[in-house]
């Protein structure tokens, strides 16, 4: 059986960004469940989910957060699971502040950093991250990788029609 994949916000006005994550690993059929934790307005709960998470059943936390965005390093502060942050986007710092809180942590607690408002990045990710023990999860990124190619190579095509009739 799959490991679950938490999605972690620290506001439902992430959920607009987050979703997309969800709609990837629903895609896939993936297992996850979401919640709203604060690093600073929930510590105890979201400190105890991280702590628990391994033994309900959890591979990887996904941890959206803005401004302050110390959502994903207190996640990884209480879990030795991998961690991928997505900084969200916003604030007098148009997310800047987001990223930096999210990728700067200590030596010895990485998180895994997408690009602001990178959800489903976050989401290949954690796959990834699934997909080195399950063959099922592997093979849906190799078709994934595949057809993302068969994409590109066909929105050429397109453009090399459109110069020869020019």
């Amino acid at each position: 059986m799959t490991k679950k994949v938490a999605i972690i916000m620290g506001s439902d006005s992430d959920w607009g960004v987050v979703k997309a994550a969800a709609v990837q690993l629903k895609a896939w059929d993936i297992p996850f469940e979401a919640h709203v934790l604060s690093a600073h307005r929930t510590p105890e709960a979201a400190a105890e989910f991280a702590k628990n998470a391994e033994e309900n059943g959890f591979a990887v936390i996904i941890a959206a957060a803005g401004m302050a965005a110390h959502l994903a390093g207190a996640m990884a502060a209480n879990t030795t699971l991998p961690v991928i942050g997505i900084p969200v986007k916003g604030g007098a710092m148009d997310g800047m502040d987001a990223l930096l809180a999210t990728v700067q942590m200590p030596s010895g607690l990485p998180v895994a950093t997408v690009a602001l408002n990178g959800a489903k990045n976050a989401a290949v990710l954690a796959a990834q991250i699934l997909a080195v023990s399950d063959a099922r999860i592997s093979a849906l990124l190799k078709e994934a990788r595949t057809a993302m190619k068969n994409e590109i190579a066909a929105k050429d095509e397109k453009l090399a029609q459109e110069i020869a009739a020019l």
